[in-house]
């Protein structure tokens, strides 16, 4: 499932592509079609992240002109996504900028797919338009802009919203490290450690639960507590504030420069060890990720201290890394740096 980061970087690609243009809205599948004539030919005026829910919205052209900085928020219409485990956006464009291939959930890409470069894209028709290239399987949503298309498929869900429904969703969600704190809104952080602290349930299932913090997933959960040297299974209530500062500090750090580079490296430079200890563990799973390929790029088997790293030894104190299942999903920590 894709990450918080993930889903910034969507909404920052989605702002980037289609801001202020009225797009062209429709479900090839059939699923959303209702949905889809709310928002087909209306402006694209905010898209926003928070945690793993993505909010696209559309305003009237009418109460989208020129001379209007922001449609009033009673006229926007928001697109609600969440990817869950299948979903992902897929992009092409003209070739007039360059457009991320794929953002979702590529299986064991973090991140993005290869980004398409800039440069001569899909044939035009005879009056010099662009043609957007046809969809390729089940396309939930289908959006069209004058320079770039980008098709949903597999969401766990695909909503229209108004502006309250959106505020509802959001009131949900625990606080989002990546996202910057509102004039009126409380401590994050603060309410991030209340959150965990009046709670029996182990930390690292805490973690996972998006109404104790939005957007982190696997892989943050289980670097971030290894950085912080928190044992997983320890009751969110018996660990000390400070301690869950500091854990909250660093994931707003590790995510938003996942946020910047498309990549989750969680590791320091004198912890790496340039992948030699994976060649003796044949069929062992590796995470791609983004910049996998780029020069000065960390490399992916050098990325993480412990995921994916299940009886490799810990990069700081040799022990094997361990791994159990924990309500469903991989749990992998250091039984010694983590005691």
């Amino acid at each position: 499932m894709p990450e918080g980061h993930t889903v910034h970087r969507l909404a920052r690609a989605f702002g980037e592509l289609f801001t202020g243009e009225a797009l062209a809205v429709s479900s090839p599948q059939g699923r959303f079609a209702a949905g889809a004539a709310l928002l087909d030919g209306h402006v694209l005026v905010a898209s926003e992240a928070w945690g793993k829910q993505l909010f696209l919205g559309f305003a009237d052209p009418a109460h989208a002109g020129a001379g209007r900085t922001a449609p009033d928020a009673d006229d926007v219409r928001w697109l609600r996504v969440h990817l869950g485990l299948y979903g992902a956006w897929t992009f092409a464009g003209d070739g007039s900028t360059a457009v991320v291939h794929a953002i979702g959930a590529p299986r064991r890409r973090i991140g993005e797919r290869e980004t398409v470069p800039a440069g001569p894209g899909e044939a035009a028709e005879p009056d010099g338009a662009w043609s957007p290239p046809p969809p390729r399987g089940a396309v939930r949503v289908r959006l069209v802009g004058a320079h770039a298309v980008a098709d949903l498929t597999g969401p766990t869900a695909c909503e229209v919203v108004d502006g309250a429904e959106k505020r509802a969703v959001e009131d949900r969600l625990g606080p989002d490290p990546i996202r910057e704190r509102g004039l009126a809104e409380p401590d994050p952080r603060e309410t991030f450690v209340a959150a965990v602290r009046r709670s029996r349930r182990p930390v690292g299932l805490l973690l996972m639960n998006q109404d104790v913090v939005a957007g982190v997933g696997n892989i943050y959960r289980a670097e971030s507590l290894f950085r912080a040297r928190l044992d997983p299974l320890r009751p969110g209530r018996d660990v000390p504030t400070d301690d869950l500062r500091a854990l909250w500090d660093d994931l707003v750090v590790l995510m938003r420069d996942g946020t910047r580079t498309g990549a989750i490296v969680t590791t320091r430079p004198e912890d790496r060890d340039g992948g030699a200890d994976l060649p003796d563990a044949p069929g062992r799973r590796r995470v791609r990720q983004n910049t996998d390929g780029a020069p000065d790029a960390v490399p992916a088997d050098e990325a993480f201290y412990v995921y994916h790293r299940d009886g490799l030894p810990c990069r700081v104190c040799g022990t094997p890394v361990l791994l159990k299942e924990l309500a469903g999903r991989n749990l992998y920590w250091c039984g010694v740096c983590q005691a």
